[in-house]
């Protein structure tokens, strides 16, 4: 029953990320969160420790999706199409985005794990999701990402038998009016921020998005 009703809320978040994009309706995060938490979809965030310590398990690929949704005249693509790595290993990962336009531009993105059943045992930095970000004419931004996935994910009888995950993202256009432009953040300063953290931490916090306990 868990595992019919978690295929039942990855079909309803599907449908209803269809029905905003084709309805031409501005992505909140505020109504995406609180759509997860009504269908159990994507579960809720979880904070965990530094990852020192942890085994180092089997090899594990890492495929990324990059998704703009109509109405955003951005590039975005991960600089590499997937990476093999191993459980429990933090890995780094760059992503790229572009404004095309000849003017300011806010987005916000959301992301998810599939197949469903390793959502839970992926982890990684918050990064650019649910946050208003911008872009100026023709600036670009280099996004890391941080993630490790838990060996856990061996122990699960669901998902012990998976090889390869995908990481996707989508940028969703926000109102771009005079307040929302002076409030959202500079996409290509808090990257270059977070770059910068990264050569000079030893260790990580990470957040990630989490399934319903089974």
């Amino acid at each position: 029953m868990i595992l019919l009703r978690s295929r039942l809320g990855s079909i309803a978040l599907s449908a209803f990320l269809i029905g905003i994009t084709t309805a031409g309706v501005v992505y909140s995060p505020t109504l995406y969160r609180m759509f997860c938490n009504a269908t159990g979809s994507n579960g809720t965030v979880r904070r965990v420790k530094s990852v020192e310590g942890t085994t180092i398990g089997d090899p594990i690929v890492v495929r990324f999706d990059t998704n703009v949704a109509p109405g955003l005249d951005w590039d975005f693509e991960p600089e590499q199409p997937q990476v093999r790595t191993r459980l429990g290993l933090p890995t780094t990962v760059f992503f790229r985005a572009t404004n095309r336009s000849d003017k300011t531009v806010v987005a916000q993105a959301t992301y998810n794990v599939t197949p469903e059943a390793a959502g839970y045992y992926f982890t990684k930095t918050q990064c650019f999701c649910f946050t208003s970000e911008k872009l100026a004419p023709g600036e670009s931004a280099r996004m890391p990402v941080v993630f490790y996935v838990d060996p856990q994910l061996r122990k699960d009888v669901e998902s012990a038998s998976i090889r390869t995950i995908t990481l996707s993202y989508t940028f969703f256009p926000q109102p771009a009016d005079e307040g929302a432009v002076a409030s959202a953040r500079s996409l290509e300063k808090v990257s270059q921020t977070e770059q910068a953290k990264l050569k000079t931490e030893d260790s990580a916090t990470f957040t990630g998005e989490v399934q319903h306990p089974r």
